[in-house]
Order: structure tokens, then sequence, then C-alpha cells
């Protein structure tokens, strides 16, 4: 029978890999040893992760409990945008802080049999195939019937299903929370990614089962290794942020795969795309397929370095989200327009998911990395009807070995004196960012609602009572021509045209939306969905400089030699220097779009009220011959 514990207190979560608890409920245990005073465990919201020890009591004798549900599926939609930000509700002063808070030390759990696994179920209605997971924004597969691979685009296997590729691997359920809703999420990972840090009697296996070497000399002095994180859960280690900067990733990276960061006026920053181009999005056709069982709508993608057009369809934007999403984890990739189940074939909905997929593929092409990625490429560059070349580029894509840890050594920084990074000035840059990205959030959610409510005002209440101001002048004007005096009549006929005037004004404000605030909001969640992405790019390179403390700290203590430390602080210095030029791109772009959006508004402002001045000029005008 499976363990269980009864929850004695209330518990809110507060970092990834954590789940929250209500008082008297009661969860499944994954083992009754806790580590560090945690323990872990699925709680009866099927969620898995986790929780204080001392939260809890271990349920001795078994208990007439229902079972313990399952996830429910996620819905389908890309969550763009928490609705708290990005820093954690506040909590009760008697939590207890997250594991990877507290000192770090290796832990021995009981061996494989002493507890009894959990396995959540995947939800109904999924494939069983791997699926995308990307640090650096949260990768939602695709779901419901917004176009679903079924067509003869489609390839039925996948890299998952490929002969030898999944080895020992097996599928990790985890739900996280995001956006309006939770997000499900699956991936394929080896049983070593995520079991909790061990240790043996006399060493510690690496990965392939070498141990560490023992100092020569006979005796058995003692060589301390980084602790692993204990949140197995955490971005940084499914990032693969954590085996890279312990030295764990190899492979042979190819001159094309290289990505280089140099040094600019303002610190790192991404190489430049030598070859820049552009890429139009225009006519949204509805097609058919099936002899008109199936439609669907294709874009037309004209790239200015081919000039050739190819159609895509929103699916095929989403399994290429989906491919750069799992491959770059210090890189924001930028949300794609949100899903929508009811309504894709309305004129309205076609031509904002057409103005979105425009923003998107404007950072997609800004970008020096993501512009050059082959996934990205092939995307733009397959022949619509060559379905054979398509599937080879997707199977490609999804077969690179360039991912997780791998990725990390593709990562090319500038070398000598002048380019060595001082971690304290890296770490107080990251916090400054981490700062000005969430009052960015917070300025960005208000500003949206306030245009939101003011559009809103405009498109019903204006228009509305500029209409009834307009009634009324027409009411006097009808009243005026009961007199029946020959020289009222112009007077009469002025009046009508004032009022027929306010009648014009107010459809001018319920248009105006369109052209000024609407293309203010589309901008504002665009980099809504890039500061959610933040978050996780700052804990990937926030658990390097974590890893290089430790390490720092062991030498001193000599239980590390100087050599292996400078290993791992020269990984370090990689993500850093990524991570500084992603920062370094956001804020380009950003003082980029939001000085031509800003430019754009004011100018449709300007236009709107010249507008409303000259249909009041010609109302006064018509005074004139009375």
């Amino acid at each position: 029978m499976a363990l269980r514990a009864r929850a004695l207190y209330d518990f809110r979560s507060e970092n990834p890999g954590e789940i929250s608890l209500r008082e008297h409920e009661v969860l499944s245990l994954c083992s009754e040893q806790d580590i560090e005073g945690w323990l872990e465990g699925v709680n009866s919201r099927g969620d898995r992760g986790l929780f204080p020890a001392s939260y809890v009591q271990v349920i001795r004798a078994p208990a007439a409990e229902p079972p313990v549900p399952a996830p429910a599926p996620a819905p389908a939609r890309y969550a763009n945008l928490p609705p708290g930000g990005f820093e954690p509700l506040p909590t009760p002063a008697t939590s207890f802080k997250p594991p990877q808070q507290q000192q770090q030390q290796q832990q021995q759990l009981p061996p494989p049999a002493a507890a009894e696994p959990f396995q959540l179920p995947p939800p109904s209605g999924f494939p069983f195939q791997a699926a995308p997971y990307g640090g650096g924004g949260s990768y939602q597969p695709s779901q419901g019937s917004d176009d679903d691979w079924d067509d003869d685009w489609d390839d039925s296997s996948t890299v998952a299903d490929e002969p030898g590729v999944l080895g020992s691997s097996y599928p990790d359920y985890e739900a996280a929370g995001g956006g309006g809703g939770s997000s499900a999420r699956y991936r394929f990972s080896t049983h070593s990614d995520l079991s909790l840090s061990s240790r043996t009697s006399g060493h510690r296996h690496q990965p392939g089962g070498h141990p560490h070497h023992q100092h020569p000399g006979g005796g058995a002095k003692s060589t301390a290794t980084v602790s692993r994180n204990l949140n197995r859960f955490s971005t940084f280690v499914k990032s693969g942020g954590e085996a890279f900067v312990l030295g764990e990733a190899s492979g042979f990276v190819k001159d094309g795969d290289k990505l280089c960061v140099v040094l600019g006026a303002h610190g790192p920053e991404w190489q430049e795309n030598p070859y820049p181009f552009q890429c139009s999005i225009e006519d949204p056709t509805k097609q058919t397929k099936f002899k008109g069982m199936k439609s669907y709508i294709a874009y037309k993608l004209v790239p200015s370095h081919t000039g050739q057009q190819v159609h895509r369809r929103y699916k095929h934007f989403d399994w290429l989200y989906g491919r750069l999403a799992e491959k770059f984890p210090v890189i924001s990739v930028p949300h794609l327009p949100e899903k929508q189940a009811t309504g894709r074939f309305e004129e309205d909905f076609i031509s904002k998911r057409r103005k979105g997929l425009a923003w998107w593929m404007d950072h997609m092409c800004s970008h020096p990395v993501l512009a050059q990625c082959d996934a990205f490429q092939h995307f733009l560059t397959c022949p619509s009807t060559d379905e054979k070349a398509w599937k080879q580029g997707k199977r490609k894509a999804e077969k690179d070995e360039m991912v997780g840890a791998n990725f990390f050594l593709t990562i090319s920084v500038p070398t000598g004196p002048a380019a060595c990074l001082d971690l304290q000035e890296v770490e107080s840059k990251v916090d400054g960012f981490k700062t000005f990205t969430k009052k960015m959030d917070e300025s960005a959610m208000q500003l949206t609602h306030t245009a939101n409510e003011f559009a809103r005002k405009q498109v019903t209440g204006f228009k509305k009572e500029y209409q009834k101001v307009g009634h009324s002048f027409r009411g006097l004007s009808q009243a005026f021509e009961l007199d029946q005096q020959a020289f009222s009549a112009s007077l009469n006929q002025a009046i009508a045209f004032t009022g027929e005037a306010y009648d014009a004004i107010g459809e001018l404000f319920a248009e105006q939306p369109r052209q000024d605030l609407d293309p203010v909001m589309d901008l504002l969640a665009l980099y809504q969905g890039h500061l959610a992405n933040f978050p996780d790019i700052i804990h990937v390179q926030k658990g390097a400089l974590t890893k290089v403390k430790e390490s720092k700290r062991h030498v001193e203590e000599g239980k590390m030699e100087v050599q292996k430390a400078d290993g791992i602080q020269d990984r370090c210095n990689i993500i850093s220097f990524a991570t500084l030029a992603e920062i370094h791109h956001f804020h380009k772009i950003r003082v980029r779009d939001f000085k031509s959006q800003m430019q754009h508004f004011l100018q449709q402002q300007i236009l709107f009220f010249q507008k409303v001045t000259q249909k009041l000029e010609e109302a006064l005008h018509k005074y004139d011959s009375v």
C-alpha cells in the first residue's frame, strides 16, 4: 500500500517543484525519508512535488481515503503571462524556505525498492510521444481542434518513435501553473534526471559509471563535489544548465552550430546576423481538404532573403515554437498568439491572429540567433508542396542533439583578461534586470487594462453619448420646422447637420481603437510573453552562480582542486555571457518597438482629432448662410 500522510497546516508553494497543501488534506508519499526536512509526494489535486516534512503527519495505518485523482488535461491555450507577475505570492512567516535556499548537502536516499514509485498517467487525448520543454518559456503542446496534425503535412512518427532513441527513458508528467490556467508539459528524461541527490559510501558516480578519482597516496583524502540541486523539477536542472556547469555535457559542435557572444559598447551581446532579412505575413485564406470536410486558414509568408512565398498554417507555427522553446533555454522565444477553439474563421479573429503572427515573425527575424536557426530557416524556405522535404527537415529538427546540456556547448564567448566577467557585477546586473522586468510586467498589465477599458468606452459609451447629442440636435431641428417660416429653413438645416456631425463623431470614436489602442495592446501582449520567459532564464543563470560559490567554498576548505573549481566558473561564465547578451537584445528591440509604436499611436490620435475638428468645422460653416 502506498505511503500516505495528512497535512497538519496549510502550505503555499513558492518555487517550481513545490506543491501547495491544505490542512487535513491526504497525500501520497514517494518515500517516507525526508531530504533536509522536505518530503516528496502527490497532493489530492494530482500535483507532485516537495513540501515541508513538519507540515504533515505520516499515516501508519491504512486509511479509508479516496484515491488520488489523476490531473485533468490542461486547457489548449498559450499562457502568455502569469496573473501575478513573476514574484511568488507572500507566504506566512512560518513557511519553510525551499531546499535550494538552505545549505546544500549530499543526502542518501533508500534504494529504489524502499520507495514505492508513483507515476501519473498522461491526460487523455495526448499522444504518447515526446513534446518539447522550453526553459525560456512555458510551451504547451498543441491540443484541441485548432489545426490538428491530421493532414499530408503530418509525419506519423516523431523522434520519440524512432527505434533506439528512447533508451531507458520514461515519460515524466509535470503540472506547472501559468497564465490563466494550468499547463501540462510532457518530456522524456532519463531516470537520473528525476532522482533526488544521492551519495554512495565510497564515491559518487558520474554519468557513464565513472567515479571521481581518489587522491593518490594510498590515503582516503576526501574530495568534495558540488552537490546537485535537490529540486529536480527546477528549470536549472531540466534545461541542462546544472549538468553543463558540472562538466557532464559532451558532444561535437560543428562550426555552423556555434552561437557567438561578442563584447559590444554596452557589454556582452549576440553577434549580429551578417545577412539580415525580414518576412511578411499576408493574405490569410481559407482552404479545404478531404473534399471539403476539413477547413483551415493558411498564411502566405514571403521572406526577403529568398523572395519565394510559402504557405503555413498555425499548427506549423506551433510546431516551430515548440522546437525553439526546447532548444534555447537562455533565449526568450516570443510567444505565439493564443489559440481559439471556436470562431476560427471569423474575419476579426483571422485579422487579429495575422497581426499577432506578424509581430512574432518580426521578433524572430530580428534575433541574431533565432533568425539563423536551421529549424526556422526550414520553416521559411521549404516549399509548401514538397511533402518529403518538409518531413526530412522536421525530423532533423526533432533529432537535434544540441539541446539540453549540449546546447551550452554551442555558445562561443570572448576570451582573454578583458573578457573575464566579475561574478558580483553579473549578479548585480541580473538582479537589476529582474527588478526591471517585474516593474515592466506590472506597468504593462496596468496599461493593458486601462487601454482596454478606454477602448471599450469609445466603442460603446462615447459613441452612444455623441449619438444621443446628435439625436437631440435633430429633435430640435424637427421642432423648429413646425414654425413653417421660410427664413428659418437654413437654420433648421444647419442644426440638423450639426446632429449628423455628432453622429459621425460617435462613429469615429467607435472605430478609432483599431487604429491606435489595439496596436499598443498587441505590442504589450507580445512583451508580456517575453517577460514571462525571463524568470526561467534568470533561474538558469542564478543556478550556475550558486554552483560557482559552492565550489569556491570547497576550495577554501581544501576539499576541491582549484582546477576543477575554475572549470565550473568557466562554464558559468558561458551561461552568464549568454544571459547578458539576451538581456541586451531585449532592451535593444524594446527601445525600437516602443519608439515606433508610440509614434504611430500619437500620429493616429492627431489624425483622429483632426477628423473630429473637420466635422465640427463643416457644421460651423452651415450657419454662415443663416
